[in-house]
């Protein structure tokens, strides 16, 4: 089974909430063929050993909601007032899906007034320290070649009773909602409340995580430019490893729970001898651990290089349990790229091995970064299919891509969750069958 995507008894309801029914037409006068309606789908599952059970009973499987412009709308652009919220840590591509989504908004629906509200949802309360700024397509016409994010970010959770007095005090009709897990908690919250009270409020999300980490969606947009420059942090590792006699290189990249950039950087390079993730525990010490196979290693080829991902080997920590969480509500974790380095040293001087060591960390250098060219491409997409949603009077949803479609999917049905690499499935495998380094990771036996 795919990735990142519910197993079956899990799918749940895949319905995506409304605001009512639409009947503006939409201005963008497209030929009838060109809108998508409610009833075109998009499977959840794509391979036969999941979509038989239900061919066979005669079921319909789980399906997604395709994303696009519907030929009637909710809204009437001329009185409407959107609003966008980015939330979180950065992340390439941040102004892009602002810019997009202001831009869309103007020249493609007539929409008037976008208010960018400022450091998160931070900006959604009446403790805000800075009114919204009013974004205009002059406002946002070069930001995407720019990295961060104009309307500023921020973690943490607000009182949603408070950010729906904020929302109603500027006459918000739409909430545009661009963040990862945490953020999509909190709008899914709010969306509930907004639904409780019948107020006419649309809140939809766009995923904002450099992890690629979102449940439901394949893809999330910084992802592509993570991995980009982390190539560039595992190449210097590599040059600084082969100048030296037992050089190694060890590189920390992103990923919290997901090990996916530090997998596919890994890949990317070639050049890397240990990927280590938080999907994959793995033996430090004793016989066949990672310590006897670098010396072994160092033994034949006199270079190495490491990459770990920020979330991995948590279990080698003495002390149990994280060292608590952020604003955000994530738990924080121990650094094992310092772990590491100094287990390193500590090791091979105990065995009066030379060892030239040294350790980068590129994460905030990565997440400052402006989008590159696939990831600026996919965050147009994702905030034009946004906008078309909010206009269809769609809520308590976020956009997703899937399966080689943009859809609709319920913040519930991520809520909560992780996407995470398949120990047992293509990616983890080809990786390991190219760092050869299999023994001392605690691979499962079993996917089931």
């Amino acid at each position: 089974m795919k990735s990142g995507v519910p197993k079956s008894e899990e799918s749940g309801d895949l319905v995506i909430g409304s605001l009512g029914e639409r009947a503006v037409a939409n201005p963008l006068h497209k030929p009838p063929h060109m809108y998508v309606t409610d009833e075109q789908k998009v499977t959840v599952y794509s391979s036969s050993e999941d979509l038989l059970p239900y061919f066979q009973r005669n079921e319909m499987p789980p399906m997604f909601e395709r994303a696009g412009p519907r030929e009637e709308i909710f809204f009437n652009p001329s009185e409407l007032t959107c609003g966008i919220v980015t939330c979180g840590g950065l992340c390439p591509g941040l102004n892009d899906v602002i810019r997009t989504i202001v831009l869309s908004l103007h020249w493609q629906y007539g929409v008037q007034k976008v208010l960018g509200f400022r450091y998160g949802y931070a900006g959604l309360s009446s403790r805000a320290q800075l009114e919204p700024m009013t974004l205009t397509p002059q406002t946002v016409d070069s930001i995407q070649h720019e990295a961060g994010t104009i309307i500023g970010s921020s973690r943490g959770d607000r009182e949603v009773g408070d950010m729906i007095s904020a929302l109603r005090k500027h006459n918000i009709g739409a909430l545009f909602v661009v963040g990862g897990d945490g953020t999509f908690s909190g709008a899914h919250e709010l969306s509930q409340e907004i639904a409780r009270r019948k107020l006419p409020i649309a809140v939809v999300g766009v995923p904002k995580t450099i992890d690629n980490d979102i449940f439901c969606s394949e893809r999330t947009f910084g992802f592509s430019t993570a991995v980009e420059e982390a190539r560039h942090a595992v190449a210097a590792a590599h040059t600084e490893a082969k100048a030296a006699w037992n050089g190694v290189g060890l590189v920390k990249l992103m990923g919290r729970d997901s090990g996916f950039i530090a997998a596919n950087a890994t890949l990317a390079n070639s050049d890397v001898n240990y990927c280590l993730i938080p999907e994959a525990p793995f033996s430090m010490e004793g016989a066949g651990g990672m310590l006897e196979h670098l010396e072994q290693r160092l033994a034949r080829k006199h270079h190495a290089v490491i990459v770990v991902a920020e979330g991995a080997g948590q279990h080698l920590f003495k002390e149990s349990g994280p060292v608590g969480h952020d604003a955000s509500g994530n738990m924080k974790y121990k650094d094992i790229g310092l772990f590491l380095k100094e287990n390193l040293k500590r090791h091979f001087q105990n065995k009066n091995i030379p060892l030239i060591l040294k350790y980068i960390d590129p994460s905030y250098t990565i997440r400052g970064c402006p989008a590159n060219a696939d990831d600026s491409a996919f965050c147009l997409m994702l905030g034009q299919n946004a906008v078309h949603a909010a206009m269809a009077g769609k809520t308590d949803m976020f956009i997703s891509y899937w399966n080689h479609h943009f859809t609709h999917v319920p913040f519930q049905a991520a809520a909560g969750k992780r996407k995470k690499i398949d120990t047992c499935g293509t990616l983890w495998q080809t990786l390991l069958a190219t760092t050869e380094q299999c023994d001392f990771i605690q691979c499962p036996v079993d996917h089931k």
